[in-house]
């Protein structure tokens, strides 16, 4: 089996517990104003590889992820988009080392196409970007709907989620959206923890050497009290949620 992939790190620290080797799938069929790496989006680039040596980059570094609790995270791009290697290459690292794995997921996938991923997965990073659909559209190239059912069904398997949600001022800061995006998180099971994320502009020079104008310029960068903020509104939202009866 062989994937395309972008690049590796081998000592991730914020994609999930512990040090991580993390994979960047190449790959993607969102185009987010905010992304940091546009250079993943064509599927025809980056490099193609195959399970074992992936296998062999992890093995190195073991004793690391194991000692920090850590393990492998696959991102992207989208990794979805290429499940069955992703799902052969969790396979084998769990087979052969019981290292733990996660996806991290715009959640832009039917989830009958990754049922054979996701039985392989320990934990998903869900990125819910705008609850609002034709908000989402506008800020991604695509609506949500097919994210929301991605993520409902992984509330079924009971699938430990991080969801997080990148904060940018005037876009995806709305007080309205935050409560709601709380209220949807409120009915999903197994969250075990929601990240708000600041915006950052470390990625516009990516778009300058693809010769693409970024389009959140004069957007600035959320302070911690907005951020905060951020999160007490979905916190709210969620709780409220959870207070309605259950049909």
């Amino acid at each position: 089996m062989r994937g395309r992939i972008h690049s590796l790190d081998t000592f991730g620290t914020v994609d999930g517990p512990g040090i991580r080797f993390v994979l960047f799938m190449q790959g993607c069929a969102l185009q987010c104003a905010f992304c940091h790496n546009p250079d993943t989006w064509d599927t025809g680039g980056g490099r193609t590889v195959d399970v074992a040596a992936v296998l062999k980059e992890i093995e190195s570094f073991l004793p690391y992820y194991r000692s920090s609790g850590g393990g492998l995270t696959v991102t992207g791009g989208e990794p979805t988009l290429q499940a069955p290697f992703v799902a052969e290459l969790f396979r084998e690292v769990k087979q052969r080392w019981n290292l733990p794995t996660a996806l991290d997921s715009s959640g832009f996938c039917e989830p009958e196409h990754a049922e054979g991923l996701l039985a392989h997965t320990d934990l998903v990073l869900l990125d819910l970007k705008h609850i609002d659909r034709a908000k989402h559209q506008a800020l991604t190239s695509q609506p949500n709907d097919r994210i929301l059912r991605f993520a409902r069904r992984l509330s079924e398997l009971g699938k430990p989620m991080w969801i997080r949600h990148v904060l940018i001022p005037g876009i995806t800061d709305d007080a309205g959206d935050l409560l709601e995006l709380g209220r949807f998180i409120g009915t999903l099971s197994a969250v075990e923890k929601v990240e708000v994320l600041p915006y950052h502009r470390m990625g516009v020079y990516k778009w300058q050497q693809l010769g693409r104008v970024y389009p959140l310029g004069d957007v600035p960068t959320p302070s911690d009290r907005e951020v905060e903020r951020a999160r007490q509104l979905i916190a709210q939202g969620r709780t409220e949620s959870l207070r309605q009866p259950q049909s």
